[in-house]
């Protein structure tokens, strides 16, 4: 046994985590980790710096779960964050693929995974090293085009019909709510074709970004319109070049 599986073994040895119902046995061990690891490993934390102490052994011991997790096929969405031109983006995968690109950190976004996808949801940034390596090519003009697997398993319908095929829209382009209806089969969805837009868990990748409203106008957009504007000014639109 390595010296890496010891430690994982000694510190998941603190936990009792059954053998049945492993999903609440996952969700439970992670949500200990987070609200307070000192109580969840059994442990008294070094008084002269708890803050500290707490961060390391938080650190620590969701490490070890990811490792075990990802060893044992436990782990369902790995999630990480990460800073960009645009701001910090959440980024989530499962075995699928790359499930969900969020602006900014919220408790919501991780909410909406485990209720939607599984609860076995874990840090493990190592999962998204080659999502977070294609997103930098792109901010930093080098990538026009993204090879990513994608999955689909928080759209579905016909907003699922307008994504796919908003993601074949090529860098540096740009269309209507109406054209973008139009393209998914039904011309006169706008309206459902907005909420596409707003609902959609893949932004940059898939690219909502280059959907404008007729006559140009921006329109809205879930990051904010000095972000559409960024992408667009990167892509070179016409308007904002």
């Amino acid at each position: 046994m390595s010296q890496l599986d010891e430690f994982d073994d000694e510190v998941l040895g603190a936990f009792d985590v059954g053998d049945s119902d492993q999903d609440d046995d996952f969700a439970d061990l992670i949500g200990r980790l987070r609200r307070d690891p000192g109580t969840a490993a059994g442990n008294d934390m070094n008084d002269n710096d708890p803050d500290s102490d707490n961060n390391a052994a938080t650190a620590d011991l969701v490490a070890a779960v990811a490792r075990r997790a990802d060893h044992d096929e436990m782990l369902d969405v790995a999630w990480t964050l990460t800073d960009s031109p645009v701001g910090p983006l959440t980024l989530a995968a499962t075995p699928a693929g790359l499930v969900r690109i969020a602006f900014g950190h919220e408790d919501a976004v991780l909410e909406e995974l485990a209720d939607r996808v599984s609860p076995r949801v874990l840090e493990a940034p190592a999962r998204l090293d080659g999502v977070r390596r294609q997103l930098d090519e792109y901010f930093d003009g080098h990538r026009q085009q993204f090879e990513i697997d994608l999955d689909w398993s928080l759209s579905q319908g016909f907003r699922r019909t307008v994504l796919h095929k908003l993601a074949e829209v090529p860098f540096g382009h740009t269309l209507s709510y109406k054209e973008l209806a139009e393209l998914a089969g039904n011309p006169k969805a706008s309206r459902a074709t907005g909420t596409a837009m707003a609902t959609n868990p893949i932004p940059l990748v898939v690219p909502c970004h280059r959907v404008l409203r007729s006559g140009g106008k921006l329109g809205g957009y879930g990051g904010g319109l000095d972000a559409k504007v960024w992408l667009l000014r990167l892509e070179g639109h016409p308007l904002l070049a």
